[in-house]
């Protein structure tokens, strides 16, 4: 038997639900963002906050400014909803380290918010080399995108650090705020490389349906990556 409510008693506002994609965005393409919106879709999200790096600690400097890839990150979105081009790691001095990102967002959201960090399979397999690596988990989820040209074992100590983590579904996942880990398979799975894209611009050969068409333009009307 379920007893009815007590007049006036509604339900509490569901916590906001976010996530970060987070990378070089050297250049964005379509496979970074229709990644964006299959999240956004699988995980009930609110937003997705797209957030270029300025100083990536792990890999080599990006081949153009991080204003420039800004600026094709917000050509590449357009109108997309729940998808925003965040800067905030580009107004921050030093390297871009995740976990002071998920800092950042975890106060402007506060303590409720199911805060997730997106990854893809290959960077979630240098994760524990990553700076502060326990701290991610103490700020939000981890869901790292399956990505078919990836599948290799996990080290010892990637090992050790997801142990107790891992959750089978996004409900189990969006039951807490933080600390869970969960593999994602994407419905579309657009195994598109920025380094492909790159080394066909500097050839001079097509783009074309690699990237967002407005991405495109700017790209080929500024000669980027022409080098």
């Amino acid at each position: 038997m379920h007893l009815p409510l007590p007049t006036g008693v509604i339900d509490p506002p569901r916590p906001p639900r976010l996530a970060m994609l987070g990378g070089t965005f050297d250049p964005v393409h379509l496979g970074h963002l229709r990644s964006a919106v299959e999240l956004l879709e699988v995980l009930e999200l609110d937003r997705v906050h797209l957030i270029p790096a300025s100083v990536p600690p792990l890999r080599g400097e990006p081949r153009v400014s991080p204003e420039e890839r800004l600026l094709l990150l917000r050509l590449g979105i357009g109108d997309t909803p729940g998808l925003v081009a965040d800067p905030r790691e580009l107004h921050r001095e030093g390297p871009s380290y995740s976990a002071d990102t998920l800092a950042s967002l975890r106060k402007e959201f506060g303590v409720d918010a199911r805060l997730v960090m997106a990854l893809g399979h290959d960077a979630f397999l240098r994760l524990a080399d990553w700076h502060e690596p326990e701290r991610l988990f103490a700020m939000a989820h981890l869901v790292v995108i399956d990505r078919p040209d990836h599948e290799a074992p996990l080290s010892a100590a990637l090992d050790a650090l997801i142990t107790g983590r891992e959750v089978d579904s996004p409900d189990a996942l969006m039951a807490r705020p933080a600390g869970g880990l969960l593999r994602l398979a994407l419905p579309t799975r657009m195994a598109i490389s920025a380094t492909e894209v790159r080394r066909r611009l500097a050839e001079g050969n097509s783009v074309r349906y690699l990237l967002p068409e407005a991405v495109e333009h700017h790209l080929l009307a500024h000669g980027l990556y022409r080098y």
